[in-house]
């Protein structure tokens, strides 16, 4: 199969490149979930760069073995003439280090080694090895030594936590966040932006999921293709996503039901899975170490809130645990007809209370990078109060401005009474302290009516002005704009 176009990670590139021109020895931990384009990242470098570089992945086997896999590659690639022999092997990883020190004396040397967390697994003292090694002997090389791996939480461990063996000697880290959605544009390119959008909720931003779809099929045959068919590699994903974290995962998978099912606290999703509630905080806490998971709090309260609501914050895990995880005996009998219809009835609904909220979100806060917005804020999210709740909220607590936004995923153009329900909001929302400055902004994926375009037209801020704030406009934009300017502003 072609491999498809390597899209975006600007970013990520320029601090490779960054790292290997540096001239001096540096540590790169790079790090995030399975799919998310780590090794892809990582080859594409080598490729792009012309690094003298080795590149290697750790396997899932003994300690014994993957020391002679990595002997032989790296003898192999000091002596590219004389192949070293089936059963040559470094008597320890000591010595096998030394030898990298020797190739990066003789000039800049990459060194990529790819699911290190196996080799953690296997050998339980590299990292206090390399530690050791790291501080008398690699500082002072000419080497660039990037370790990789999926299982997050054991790489926080081992290299990053404060007690961890090589806590302090990275001299870089990277967090590989899945693709933004501006990336579909190129991917995706025979897609409408609602198609796309569609698409993202599927499957975020993993570009291995990506691959799957068949750009010649509409979003439906695939859906059928990728989701709804008997022996889809996409079902079993969510498994191995969890086996990297936890060993028992029927009350991890029970609670991620309950999420997407819009259980928000320990209360609700105790209601949901038949857990005690006082069990269920240490399943959350480990889905939130997982990436997996986030707790939310109103951005307008302050850190210590206890309005936390709990969320999954993967679009491939959320779409399916809402939509597939529980139909799994009725794809196995091919019912797929009846499957497709209904997740196509819920599903713009599940985008608008999901995807376009965040999209939105995200072009709040890339707009105030921009100088976008007359009001620039430092924090978005949203907001909530017993009385009311606001989908998009950018705030600058300094500066005592807030950004207040209403989305709607609808398939026909918005009209002017959302726009007057959340400036109604605003009192409910408003921190009661001091004066603060506020802007509307209604995100439409069709757009606003006649109507509601002439009342923005004609606003009166300070008509909308309340004790607590001072109003400095209204804006309104359609997914067309949303689009565009996520485009400008990201690739």
């Amino acid at each position: 199969m072609e491999q498809s176009p390597f899209v975006s990670r600007r970013p990520e590139l320029e601090l490779l490149d960054r790292l290997w021109e540096s001239g001096q020895a540096e540590l790169l931990v790079l790090y995030g979930r399975r799919r998310v384009g780590k090794t892809r990242l990582l080859t594409h470098w080598l490729a792009r760069s012309g690094a003298r570089a080795l590149y290697w992945v750790a396997e899932p086997t003994s300690s014994f073995d993957q020391l002679r896999s990595f002997s032989q590659a790296l003898y192999n690639f000091a002596n590219p003439a004389s192949p070293a022999p089936d059963n040559f092997s470094y008597a320890d990883w000591r010595q096998a280090f030394q030898q990298i020190v020797q190739i990066a004396d003789h000039g800049r040397f990459a060194l990529l080694l790819d699911e290190f967390t196996y080799l953690l697994a296997a050998e339980s003292g590299l990292a206090g090895l390399l530690q050791n090694l790291w501080d008398h002997t690699l500082q002072h090389s000419n080497l660039l030594l990037v370790l990789s791996g999926s299982h997050i939480g054991m790489l926080e461990r081992h290299l990053l936590a404060y007690q961890a063996p090589l806590y302090g000697r990275a001299t870089a880290r990277l967090r590989l966040a899945p693709l933004p959605f501006a990336a579909t544009r190129t991917f995706f390119a025979g897609y409408s932006a609602p198609e796309r959008v569609q698409i993202y909720a599927m499957l975020g931003g993993i570009p291995a999921y990506w691959e799957r779809f068949d750009a010649q099929r509409s979003v439906d045959e695939n859906l059928r293709i990728q989701f709804l068919s008997t022996g889809s590699l996409l079902l079993d994903e969510p498994r191995l996503l969890l086996q990297d974290f936890v060993t028992e995962p029927h009350n991890y998978v029970a609670i991620l039901r309950a999420l997407a099912f819009n259980a928000r606290t320990p209360k609700e999703i105790a209601e949901f899975t038949g857990l005690h509630e006082k069990h269920v905080p240490p399943y959350l806490s480990k889905l939130v170490d997982s990436g997996f998971v986030e707790r939310r709090i109103p951005v307008t309260a302050s850190p210590n809130s206890r309005k936390g609501r709990h969320y999954i914050t993967d679009p491939f895990l959320r779409f399916y645990y809402r939509f597939l995880s529980h139909r799994q005996a009725q794809l196995a009998l091919g019912v797929q007809d009846q499957a497709l219809m209904e997740i196509k009835a819920h599903l713009v609904d599940f985008i608008g209370a999901n995807t376009w909220e965040e999209l939105c979100r995200e072009w709040m806060l890339r707009a105030g990078g921009a100088g976008a917005l007359a009001l620039l804020p430092d924090q978005v999210g949203s907001a909530w109060s017993r009385q009311a709740q606001v989908d998009v909220v950018g705030i600058n607590s300094m500066q005592k401005t807030l950004l207040l936004g209403e989305c709607k995923w609808g398939a026909r153009q918005i009209g002017r009474q959302a726009l007057i329900d959340l400036i109604n909001k605003t009192g409910d929302i408003v921190p009661s302290q001091g004066i603060w400055q506020v802007a509307y902004l209604g995100f439409a994926r069709r757009g606003w009516s006649p109507q509601a375009q002439d009342f923005a037209a004609h606003f009166d801020p300070l008509a909308a002005e309340g004790p607590r704030w001072q109003v400095s406009g209204l804006q309104l934009l359609d997914l067309a704009q949303i689009d565009a300017d996520l485009a400008a502003w990201t690739l």
